[in-house]
């Protein structure tokens, strides 16, 4: 009887080990992931719209009142990655994800200065390059140390109603990526 309980825990806790192993790996494993879907929608640094829960989005975003977009970059293909966007929006945030989708850094307007958009994200050795002499067009810039150099930054806009729909559409409209 003790050995065929055994039997049964072993079991169960072998299958509870792949399981989660399954659900770890499916993100590296997926042909489907965030990277791919907006590699269909644009190229690197060309920003793509994210819609709320719309089928056929690259990468919907969970919540109705939000509108977003997003672009794909490679910091050793284009060089440090400089992101930015108007004013406006009556509340954005802003989100860097490695390549497989794990977030890295998140802020949002109040931390912005002048609740503008103006991030660039570079790898360590860019990083260090670019504070021997930091190029004006950075010299208000949040600045994000990343390991990986490939990667999705992802802007969320709140649309509180419809009325605010120009205004989110103009501070989307206004977002750009660009190598510096």
């Amino acid at each position: 009887m003790t050995r065929a309980f055994h039997i049964l825990i072993l079991g169960v806790v072998g299958a509870a080990i792949v399981h989660i192993a399954i659900l770890l790996l499916l993100p590296v494993l997926s042909g489907r992931d965030a990277w791919a879907r907006l590699a269909t929608q644009g190229d690197l640094r060309q920003p793509v719209r994210l819609e709320s829960p719309v089928e056929g989005s690259p990468v919907p975003l969970a919540d109705p009142f939000f509108l977003g977009g997003g672009c794909r970059f490679d910091l050793h293909q284009h060089g440090v990655l400089h992101v930015t966007a108007g004013a406006g929006a009556p509340f954005w945030s802003v989100s860097v994800y490695d390549r497989r989708g794990y977030n890295l850094y998140s802020f949002n307007d109040r931390t912005a200065a002048g609740g503008r958009l103006d991030l660039a994200i570079a790898t360590s050795a860019q990083l260090t390059e670019l504070r021997r002499e930091l190029p004006e067009a950075l010299a208000r810039s949040i600045f994000v140390e990343v390991d990986n150099p490939q990667g999705i930054v992802v802007v969320r806009a709140f649309r509180p109603d419809p009325t605010f729909e120009t205004v989110v559409e103009k501070f989307l409209g206004s977002i750009a990526c660009e190598a510096v």
